[in-house]
């Protein structure tokens, strides 16, 4: 198993979930394998567990990576670790378990990999500061890029960090009402794939927005999204 190469140009490859296309999503094996390749970025979600502490997992619930179904915000650190996840053909792996966000920027910063850190669901202000100092502490602050569905989760960490890099998740209409919304907190758009074409990659770079766009796996759209010149492609497979 390996990753689908193509003609990436000057746009930035983001594995998403760590190259979830080959390993288990959101583990250090996946973590791991982006690191050894050239991608820019690791992408990754983080929860809040029921006892306050940070766990990363995409789903609200522990159901589909591990079999077991344990809803993540509503369990504790120690249930949820203790938490085995199989390798993607279903083989038992002892070594797949569910990272903490200090495992995955010391990944990061072994291997040089921008982080791409997902605030999962809405957090209060609070919460948002607890996890920027996790990130500060682990010393990747400089190379770490928020993003959130939450505009909420926007605003808040830009009152807190005024100049981070941040990108606001989103899958509606590309329209004057959303380049408002990210103006007005500086933020860049990473966008479901399928919204990007010609007239919504011009409209953005007229005002300068940063462009991601996910989940891209299939290398002629990949090739396509590089032609508009979008910044990055967040991918399971692609590289």
């Amino acid at each position: 198993m390996n990753t689908i190469r193509i003609e990436k140009l000057n746009t930035r490859m983001i594995a998403h979930r760590g190259v979830s296309g080959i390993e288990r999503e959101n583990t250090a094996a996946a973590f791991v394998a982006a690191g050894n390749r050239s991608y820019f970025g690791i992408e990754t979600d983080v929860h809040r567990t029921f006892d306050g502490k940070y766990i990363l997992i995409h789903d609200d619930d522990t159901q589909r990576v591990t079999g077991t179904k344990l809803p993540v915000e509503g369990g504790t650190f120690e249930e949820l670790r203790a938490l085995h996840l199989p390798d993607l053909d279903g083989t038992p792996r002892g070594d797949l378990i569910l990272p903490t966000p200090e495992e995955y920027f010391s990944i990061c910063k072994k291997y040089e990999k921008t982080s791409v850190f997902e605030l999962k669901n809405r957090f209060e202000r609070e919460q948002i500061r607890e996890i920027v100092e996790i990130v500060k502490e682990s010393g990747w602050l400089e190379h770490t890029i928020f993003i959130s569905f939450s505009y909420d989760n926007m605003r808040n960490l830009r009152s807190i960090l005024s100049d981070q890099p941040a990108q606001y998740l989103f899958y509606g209409e590309i329209d004057e009402t959303l380049i408002e919304r990210l103006t007005d907190q500086r933020l860049g758009l990473d966008v479901r794939h399928d919204r990007l074409n010609e007239r919504t990659v011009s409209l953005l770079r007229e005002h300068d927005i940063e462009i991601n766009c996910w989940t891209v796996n299939d290398p002629l759209r990949g090739e396509e999204l590089v032609r508009l010149g979008v910044d990055y492609i967040t991918t399971n497979i692609l590289e």
